[in-house]
């Protein structure tokens, strides 16, 4: 369900994501052979590698017509702090923050951050080309750069009051 919540801003689809990819790994199934001698890492990688897959087909068939936004031109800049802004996230507020991405945007972050898959990988998988997952990268980027910027000024803004 993880993977899914991932790939989604809403619940409901990432509830029929994890149906879809179940039903393909029911059907599946009798097709499975571990990679490698460690058999229960090796079919978690495989239910990964599906669920994954499944959400992918699910963006091309549900989202394909919403792969850009508008992103308004001003520059946030953070004052260093000597604490590391990553470590007060929890993972909770950064899957938050990623399914606030626009659609085209996630898909893209999640495949190249969290899933390791290469431009080529993606624009073939997506069917865009690699120039255009380069951008889509940068600009899911920098939209979640401003997402986080906007949640912190509302935690500082509650907690002065």
């Amino acid at each position: 369900m993880a993977i899914c919540d991932r790939y989604t801003n809403s619940q409901e689809d990432a509830v029929e994501i994890l149906n879809d990819g179940f039903l393909k790994i029911f059907r599946e199934i009798h097709h499975y052979h571990p990679s490698y001698s460690d058999v229960v890492s090796s079919f978690k990688g495989w239910l990964r590698k599906i669920m994954v897959y499944t959400a992918i087909d699910h963006f091309r068939k549900n989202n394909k017509h919403k792969m850009v936004t508008d992103l308004d031109n001003v520059v946030y800049q953070v004052q260093a702090v000597d604490e590391n802004a990553i470590q007060k996230l929890s993972y909770e507020e950064i899957i938050r923050a990623i399914q606030d991405l626009t659609p085209g945007y996630r898909t893209v972050f999640n495949l190249f951050v969290i899933d390791g898959l290469s431009h080529d990988e993606i624009a073939q998988h997506l069917n865009i080309s690699v120039g255009t997952s380069k951008s889509n990268l940068s600009k899911a980027r920098r939209q979640l750069q401003k997402i986080l910027f906007k949640r912190n000024q509302i935690q500082v803004a509650r907690n002065a009051v």
